[in-house]
């Protein structure tokens, strides 16, 4: 006799990327300091201190229709706790994280993705951080956040494939069924391509996020990146390895307003490009910095679209 198949098992966040286009959420530090942090504060310490104020955010986006969240725990590694005194407190804030994001959902059903950002510093041999102790950083917060449930995770804002390398591994050895690896991209100064801070070419990217063995090649934040540059990431991914692919660029470029960087890119003016996006490929779209919940409204309207014309 065969066993009838678990209908309590969920499919894998990539399998269903597989199937239509999905719908992320927005920026978090942005909407953070509308929140009320101040600047240089710890936006990840508000998942045990303020956790309603970030549940806010996030049900905000998952009203407008986003699909996965990613959780607020970009800075959440060890290393990024230790600089403003909450390092020992580094598994209950990626948790607390976890169950924050999966709360928003309420009833619905949403994927939770374990946001893990960048170590803020350059490794050996470029640098003097340690190998080390980078690997063991990414290893603890991807733990904490796969002890807590996450559906994957998702390493973002990197520009080195040697960290990238790293934090891949952790995830992997942390047991994440679905790995998501995004890069920061700035516009070349002659305005002809895109390259990481530390030089790192989309298509070099993608070729070693794909031998690494994430699922999904992405892309979020950086200068000059609109949809339309996400665009050019994206076509470039594609022809270079065989991933899905994710794409979160900001709201525009941040302008200076009484010693903030404010993104005044509308909804409607950053979903012209979303069309496009799609048809090159792109199987997840977000946002990123200055992004809003109306943001997230306007690109769900736009994939839904473009789920039905398939």
């Amino acid at each position: 006799m065969t066993n009838a198949p678990d209908a309590s098992v969920k499919t894998l966040f990539h399998d269903v990327a597989r199937e239509r286009r999905l719908v992320c959420d927005g920026a978090m530090g942005t909407q953070l300091m509308l929140a009320g942090l101040e600047p240089g504060g710890c936006g990840e310490y508000w998942n045990i201190d303020k956790p309603e104020r970030v549940l806010a955010i996030q049900q905000r986006y998952v009203e407008a229709g986003a699909d996965c969240l990613i959780t607020n725990t970009f800075g959440a590694s060890r290393t990024m706790l230790d600089r403003h005194g909450h390092g020992d407190e580094m598994q209950t804030i990626n948790q607390a994280g976890v169950r924050i994001a999966r709360g928003a959902f309420g009833k619905r059903e949403g994927y939770v993705l374990g946001g893990v950002g960048p170590l803020g510093a350059i490794l050996e041999p470029y640098g003097d951080f340690p190998v080390a102790d980078a690997r063991a950083a990414y290893k603890a917060q991807s733990l904490a956040l796969m002890e807590a449930g996450a559906d994957a995770i998702i390493i973002e804002t990197q520009t080195s494939l040697e960290e990238m390398g790293l934090a891949i591994e952790a995830a992997k050895a942390a047991g994440a069924p679905c790995i998501i690896a995004s890069m920061a991209y700035d516009l070349s100064a002659d305005g002809t391509f895109f390259v990481t801070m530390m030089g790192v070419l989309p298509a070099r990217a993608a070729e070693f996020i794909e031998k690494k063995g994430a699922h999904v090649v992405a892309l979020n934040c950086g200068a000059g990146i609109d949809m339309a540059g996400a665009t050019k990431v994206i076509q470039s991914y594609r022809g270079h390895c065989g991933l899905l692919t994710m794409a979160q660029p900001n709201a525009g470029l941040p302008v200076l307003e009484g010693g903030r960087a404010v993104y005044k890119q509308s909804p409607t003016e950053m979903v012209a490009g979303v069309p496009e996006l799609l048809m090159a490929g792109a199987n997840i779209v977000g946002s990123c910095c200055g992004s809003t919940a109306d943001h997230t409204r306007a690109i769900r309207a736009v994939v839904d679209q473009f789920n039905r014309d398939r």
